[in-house]
């Protein structure tokens, strides 16, 4: 059997994964185009956004911005009045006697500028207490759908699926996509984790990964605590699904007449073609 053959097979056997996935776990998305979509800048956490919060504040006050994770625990978020934010991680949504949670959604809540907050449908149940006048909530399928091109293009434009969602990056990409903008800038996405990635005398695999805030010293112990769970080979793995998850995202880019473009100094995200803010001006 030739590899043509064997590529074949394994999309045929990706894609009927993807199609029970679709059935079994998507709903239908009701995420519609803004009615000025044209472009918008995603704040990744990583700490190139501090040399990007203070070197373009013009450029960030006139653009759309979407936030993700804990940006609403920082000074930043009131000032920089997002319109839109994404969460994706179940630790959010699982870990409600968390004081850094608590104060997530607090802050969340208290914004008092319109902003629309998108969840994945399967937090429905536990995200009751989030969302207010202000805030509307709306709710997106995180569910990684491969296999045929034709497959992949129908879910993605269909929000039905997207790349493997390995990060809060990836959903949101993908949802300023479903919003109809067709210059999307990625600041803040370092990526950079590997620079950080080590493992102890006792076989235990530590990595910092900073952010443009600091996180509390709760926080640290968390993430140190979660990855000790893990080997070396799966961690590395995760970062494998997510850089090859962009990748993803550009080809349906490309084909859809959409930018997506990097705008994060030296990050390690190589999917993507680079540019400043500066076009922004």
């Amino acid at each position: 059997m030739d590899s043509t053959s064997n590529s074949f097979f394994a999309r045929l056997g990706s894609s009927t994964k993807s199609v029970v996935k679709i059935l079994l776990k998507t709903h239908r998305c009701g995420i519609s185009p803004a009615p000025d979509a044209d472009s918008v800048i995603i704040m990744g956490n990583g700490p190139s956004l501090a040399d990007t919060i203070r070197d373009y504040p013009d450029v960030l006050a006139a653009t759309p911005l979407l936030a993700v994770n804990f940006a609403a625990n920082t000074p930043e978020f009131q000032r920089l009045r997002p319109r839109y934010y994404v969460l994706a991680d179940p630790h959010f949504f699982q870990a409600a006697d968390n004081e850094n949670v608590a104060s997530l959604i607090d802050n969340i809540n208290a914004a008092d500028w319109e902003m629309t907050l998108f969840l994945p449908f399967e937090v429905r149940k536990s995200a009751a207490k989030i969302g207010s006048e202000r805030v509307k909530v709306e709710y997106y399928n995180a569910v990684g759908v491969e296999g045929f091109e034709w497959l992949e293009n129908a879910a993605f434009r269909s929000g039905r699926g997207m790349p493997r969602p390995r990060n809060v990056l990836i959903p949101s990409i993908m949802i300023a996509m479903k919003l109809g903008f067709k210059k999307i800038y990625v600041a803040g996405a370092d990526h950079s984790w590997t620079k950080t990635l080590s493992v102890n005398d006792r076989n235990e695999v530590v990595s910092i990964q900073p952010h443009f805030y600091k996180d509390d010293e709760k926080e640290v112990r968390r993430i140190r605590t979660d990855y000790l769970r893990y080997p070396l080979h799966q961690i590395l793995y995760s970062f494998y699904v997510a850089f090859k998850s962009y990748f993803t995202i550009q080809r349906y880019a490309e084909h859809s007449g959409i930018m997506v473009l990097n705008v994060t100094p030296d990050s390690f995200i190589d999917a993507f073609p680079r540019a400043t803010l500066d076009e922004l001006k």
